[in-house]
């Protein structure tokens, strides 16, 4: 990509100024500055586009206000963060591919009054035990309105109008990492075709323990529930209610939701920069030597670039100059063309060059016709014999 990349015109050039490079990995996202500048200049566009599209309507919404600071088209608005790396991230790659999460220091789901859904492997009625015990927080399990296991799921909701229903009771969804991956076929198109609502993935198993910082085999005993404890439970739904969900594809583009235009532009910024970093440490592989560009956009705006590399490969080997590629060229010219017929370039080497031999076929049987019009006559003549004795049978 090139450093000299401007920013479109449809966003003010004042406002944004063209973003720094880099030529090798740095242990942060990009310039704060450059980072919130960015945030204020999204922010204000949007504003822009929805006062000018309000007011170029014909219809008039009288539940909401264009002109106001807080007007819910505008608060409600998503702005993502996309980052771009030098080279696909495989399927082969489960572990990354596996939807997971980051934590944020302005969390995206703030309201406190929300419900929540929480989304369990099978028994159900060992989580709702947790949730229900005395140990568990107070406000918390005020918000946590329904416990619900996979099994009962599918079964409960696999329609299409009680998918919709579950989705209208419900402001956020849980769900069980051991589950996380099955439930798209569960819940369909309903709860996947936009990003609101997607069951975000939390950690309800038991907590592994360390033995020389390793990860050491834990015994489950015969009548013991496969369950953590309430601490760790009630701590995972509270880490994840206001973190971004991170959903991987196997490609070089990654996008992530990290506020709302209604939001001031230092919060914006500040989740950039740790979701950001968050992908690149735990996500990207080779870090910041695989990634190529950081944008943040709104759902119908242009990106606008936070951060560039100068370096377009991860090494040497990526790269062919002309000697190589012409190297290339002429080792593939070189190859016999085995198994293709090749034209003569005049007469005389049809007459001096020996003619081809030809693979022995098999003869094909030539078909005769008065034969299989014999074979069906007496089959025909079996049938309707079998028939005439089936009839005289029923009459006796």
């Amino acid at each position: 990509m090139s450093t000299q990349q401007q920013v479109p015109s449809r966003i003010e050039h004042d406002q944004v100024r063209r973003p720094r490079t880099f030529s090798c990995p740095r242990n942060r996202t990009d310039d704060p500055e450059q980072t919130l500048r960015a945030a204020r200049a999204l922010v204000a566009h949007i504003k822009k586009a929805a006062k000018e599209k309000a007011s170029s309507s014909t219809k008039k919404s009288l539940l909401d206000d264009p002109d106001a600071e807080g007007s819910s088209n505008v608060a409600e608005t998503p702005i993502w963060l996309t980052l771009t790396t030098k080279r696909h991230i495989h399927e082969s790659d489960k572990a990354r591919l596996k939807p997971s999460k980051i934590p944020l220091p302005y969390p995206l789901n703030s309201d406190p009054n929300g419900s929540i859904c929480l989304i369990t492997a099978d028994p159900q009625r060992a989580y709702k035990n947790i949730v229900a015990s005395e140990e568990f927080p107070a406000e918390l399990k005020a918000r946590i309105t329904r416990v619900i296991g996979f099994s009962k799921l599918r079964a409960k909701y696999d329609r299409y109008e009680n998918q919709r229903q579950l989705l209208a009771e419900h402001d956020v969804f849980l769900g069980d990492d051991r589950i996380i991956n099955r439930l798209p076929k569960v819940l369909g198109k309903t709860f996947y075709k936009s990003s609101s609502k997607r069951p975000i993935p939390i950690v309800l198993a038991p907590k592994t323990p360390k033995v020389a910082g390793k990860n050491a085999p834990r015994k489950q005993k015969k009548d013991e529930m496969n369950v953590g404890t309430v601490k760790d439970i009630a701590a995972e739904i509270q880490k994840a209610i206001g973190a971004a969900i991170v959903t991987l594809s196997p490609s070089t583009n990654t996008a992530v939701k990290v506020g709302y235009a209604g939001w001031p532009a230092e919060h914006i910024a500040a989740n950039v920069e740790r979701v950001a970093e968050g992908l690149v440490d735990k996500f990207v592989p080779q870090k910041w030597k695989n990634v190529k560009s950081i944008y943040v956009k709104g759902p119908e705006t242009t990106a606008l670039p936070i951060w560039l590399t100068q370096e377009l490969w991860l090494d040497g080997n990526d790269v062919v100059d002309e000697q190589q590629l012409a190297a290339l060229e002429a080792k593939e010219r070189e190859k016999p063309n085995v198994g293709k017929k090749r034209k003569s370039l005049d007469a005389g080497d049809v007459e001096n060059s020996a003619p081809p031999t030809k693979k022995s076929k098999k003869p094909v049987p030539e078909s005769d016709d008065a034969q299989l019009l014999k074979q069906i006559s007496d089959t025909k003549q079996k049938l309707r014999k079998q028939k005439k004795k089936a009839k005289a049978a029923l009459d006796d």
